[in-house]
């Protein structure tokens, strides 16, 4: 289930994966307002949010800008309380940032004086993880992300692409039962968005993890899920849920065809009211 050289001696075991419930998330009637100051109400960023991520399946939120993508990501992450409602994972509420979850989000955030290798293994270092099982476990997530050849190579050696890479690498090595990415490909063009895309795809197969992922392309939505939940501008709220019975593997030859373009104009009647409304607050 996991892939070869990850041990259970940090992050998750491969063996405590196996309950179907052990990496789902849920959010019950969740909130959050932000207090603008003292004296007025604040800003109401997500209001009565309930959500059902599987074990192992691959769910998008899309949005206009300023619906609260993010800060929904930041509640699952433990990064900020809700207002009311809440989350589990695993049947556990979240009550802050936990081990089993990773979280990418869309700056790489490589350290620059650490190579490839050093950025990848730099988790499991501070974990006390000893220093030949590290670098085993960093070398064969380096290769997952297919950054091979590249482990002694500086960030500002690498095209913005591959250094997003080396972060998800970072992630992966510890080996979460959850992934969260916040538009981890939003500042890359679109043909590497695609096939970053894609190889996402073989990581997630490989892997088996629970992911929740925020994306403004709805194309990098239907190609990567097997759920689109749409969410309404500020205060977001789940407009509806849109399945992707695309069958899996998929790649980029999923683009264009019926099927996906049927898709993706369901996806987009949803969102443009929404977004239109976005526009004129």
């Amino acid at each position: 289930m996991a892939f070869s050289g990850i041990s259970s001696s940090t992050g998750v075991s491969p063996s405590t994966r196996e309950g179907c419930d052990v990496a789902t998330i849920e959010l019950e009637d969740v909130s959050k307002t932000y207090d603008a100051n003292k004296r007025d109400s604040g800003v109401e960023a997500v209001r009565n949010v309930s959500m059902h991520v599987g074990s192992g399946e691959f769910v998008s939120i899309v949005g206009p800008t300023g619906c609260g993508k993010s800060t929904l990501m930041e509640i699952v992450a433990g990064l900020t309380d809700p207002t009311a409602g809440e989350v589990t994972i695993a049947g556990e509420p979240v009550t802050g940032p936990r081990r089993d979850v990773g979280v990418v989000f869309q700056k790489d955030s490589t350290f620059p004086w650490r190579t490839v290798l050093e950025n990848v293994e730099f988790g499991l270092q501070m974990h006390g993880v000893t220093f030949d099982e590290r670098r085993e476990r960093s070398r064969d997530v380096i290769e997952l992300v297919g950054l091979s050849g590249f482990e002694d190579t500086y960030p500002n050696e690498l095209s913005g692409g591959m250094r997003q890479r080396v972060a998800i690498a970072r992630t992966l090595v510890m080996n979460p039962a959850v992934m969260l990415m916040d538009e981890p490909f939003g500042a890359l063009d679109e043909q590497t968005r695609i096939m970053l895309g894609d190889e996402l795809l073989s990581i997630a197969a490989k892997t088996e993890q629970t992911t929740l992922f925020i994306t403004h392309s709805i194309n990098e939505a239907i190609h990567l899920s097997d759920r689109v939940v749409v969410m309404s501008a500020r205060p977001g709220q789940i407009k509806e849920t849109v399945g992707v019975d695309i069958p899996r593997p998929r790649s980029t030859d999923v683009f264009g065809s019926e099927r996906f373009n049927d898709l993706s104009e369901r996806v987009w009647e949803l969102l443009k009211p929404e977004a239109e409304s976005g526009l004129q607050r």
